[in-house]
């Protein structure tokens, strides 16, 4: 082999070792990322399908029922609510009528199965998102 063939082989050896690089992290990322979808969203069909996403919006006052240690709620944008299941430890600032983001999948019968429950930490903050989504919601006749 000359040199110029050897070089060229290992460029082009660089090239496809890159390229499987980048698809490894492309597909990690792809497998991991949770869009945010708002109740409104999800109950027009507009979720993902099959794979984890996040709603966001206000726990419906009076929705918590405890069950050992599953949990379950609504949450709602004002406009549509979509019924919440989790199993495990909810934050302490967990209660009707505050804000909430949650991620899971939805059901087969339309419940949202959450993996993970975050609750809002002070008065003030609400995700952007859930925010929109509640004034939007409230806006439509």
């Amino acid at each position: 082999m000359k040199a110029r063939q050897k070089r060229i082989a290992l460029i082009a050896g660089g090239l496809a070792s890159l390229a499987v690089a980048a698809a490894l992290a492309l597909n990690a990322l792809d497998s991991n990322i949770a869009l945010y979808v708002t109740p409104s969203e999800v109950a027009a069909g507009k979720s993902p399908q099959g794979k984890a996403f996040r709603i966001g919006g206000l726990v419906k006052e009076g929705s918590i029922k405890r069950d050992n240690m599953t949990v379950h709620f609504v949450i709602t944008d004002t406009a549509k609510d979509i019924p919440v299941t989790y199993t495990g430890i909810l934050p302490d600032l967990f209660r009707d009528g505050k804000g909430a983001v949650v991620q899971g999948k939805l059901g087969d019968k339309g419940v949202f199965a959450a993996t993970e429950v975050l609750a809002k930490h002070d008065e003030n903050y609400m995700p952007p998102e859930a925010k929109h989504a509640i004034d939007q919601a409230q806006k439509k006749p």
